[in-house]
């Protein structure tokens, strides 16, 4: 979720934090959470991942000054994490955007060599519409300017951004975005209209970040046709802070819709790419949804059946949606049940949970809202969500690091021990 309030949840211990920080640079050695319950990446079979990272911060810059030094704490574990589950392909959520920066000194790069010290030659990063002005009162407090009047809330241009990490190579030329989609180009949208005048309504995206489509080039044995997996991710707005009009519930639930659209044939020809590409992925294209999606099946303030129209989508594996092979954990039920509170008033299953939010007064209570969800044609392996036994290590980030392992083309998942 991204917080309109800052802080990355309950405040943590700094003397503890100091310590495994000082180890972890020492040694190499990743802060291990619940390691124990992440298998290694089995040899024919990709790990992909997914990861609101927390990784934002409250002036431009700030976070790439952070990355160039070696000593940040929440960096650190935020790293930590990532390692302990090793994925091949990862998608970071809320990672400011810095569009000034050189290469190799852009904040994606210093995480990756600073922090992350993976083995990941390709990334991709873009601007976001997160703090970009729009010159309206969109909030229409009767001033113009400032987050709430941004294309997407956000305080800078590329405040909660994304990043994307991947060992095998991105097809860059091409790549797809629709950060400059207009939310009024929609056939019948949820746009509130009543809310939303003519002059706003021809400026807002319908992206609070960004949606891009990036195809993953899958390795091949020699003489085989290379075969693609796009990867489809974004960030849609929190269904909160807004009033009776629910105009951030609306663009959530729209923002989901933009992909249960682009994977339909039938539904996608309306769509624009901010390149003036119409239509959407090709009827026999593998794909992985992925991001942190703010919406929960059951719970929590989404519009009802947000979230449905990609888990109940013919297009999408129904075992990882909502059968056996969603990722899970047994920690997120043993957390639900210790801090109680809205918690309680649950109707989903706490093992599914991937974000802990606050449990009282106001707060939502711990939801399902960061997924992957395949392709049908795809064989899936396993899948998890890597919730650290560590409280140190939870509290980097108010999100858990979610993860799904596939079987590569020609190969099939291995027995499970």
């Amino acid at each position: 979720m991204t917080s309109q309030r800052g802080g990355f949840g309950r405040p943590f211990s700094l003397g503890r934090s100091v310590a495994l920080l000082a180890a972890t640079l020492l040694t190499g050695a990743p802060l291990i959470g619940s390691a124990g319950d992440v298998p290694k990446v089995a040899p024919g079979t990709l790990r992909i991942a997914t990861f609101n990272a927390s990784l934002n911060r409250a002036e431009a810059g700030a976070l790439r000054r952070e990355l160039a030094t070696l000593d940040q704490l929440q960096p650190a574990h935020v790293a930590s994490i990532i390692r302990a589950v090793q994925p091949d392909l990862l998608l970071i959520n809320e990672f400011d955007h810095d569009a000034e920066a050189p290469q190799g000194q852009r904040a994606i790069d210093l995480f990756h060599d600073n922090y992350l010290r993976g083995d990941y030659p390709h990334r991709f990063t873009a601007p976001v519409n997160t703090g970009v002005p729009s010159g309206i009162d969109l909030d229409r407090n009767g001033r113009v300017g400032g987050a709430n009047d941004a294309l997407g809330f956000g305080l800078f241009p590329g405040q909660y951004g994304m990043v994307v990490y991947s060992r095998l190579p991105i097809a860059n030329t091409r790549v797809r975005s629709f950060r400059e989609f207009l939310w009024r180009d929609m056939p019948n949208s949820l746009l509130p209209l009543e809310w939303y005048g003519p002059e706003a309504r021809a400026v807002l995206r319908l992206s609070s970040k960004s949606h891009w489509d990036l195809p993953v080039m899958l390795p091949t044995k020699a003489g085989e046709t290379p075969r693609r997996l796009h990867f489809l991710v974004s960030h849609p707005t929190p269904p909160a802070f807004d009033g009776p009009e629910d105009r951030n519930g609306r663009r959530n639930h729209d923002e989901i819709r933009l992909w249960a659209d682009y994977i339909s044939p039938a539904r996608s020809a309306y769509l624009r790419d901010d390149v003036g590409r119409r239509g959407g992925l090709p009827p026999a294209a593998s794909f992985v949804i992925a991001g942190d999606l703010n919406a929960d099946p059951l719970d929590g303030g989404s519009v009802p059946g947000a979230i449905d129209q990609l888990l109940q989508h013919p297009r999408v594996q129904r075992e990882v949606a909502v059968g056996a092979l969603a990722p899970r954990s047994v920690r997120a039920r043993e957390i639900a049940l210790r801090q109680g509170g809205r918690n309680r008033e649950h109707r989903g299953d706490a093992a599914l949970d991937t974000a802990d939010f606050d449990d009282e007064g106001s707060g939502p209570g711990n939801l399902r809202v960061d997924y992957l969800l395949p392709s049908t044609d795809l064989e899936i392996c396993r899948s998890g969500v890597y919730w650290p036994d560590d409280d140190v290590l939870a509290r980097s980030s108010d999100h858990r690091l979610v993860w799904l392992d596939i079987a590569l083309p020609g190969e099939r998942c291995p027995a499970r021990e």
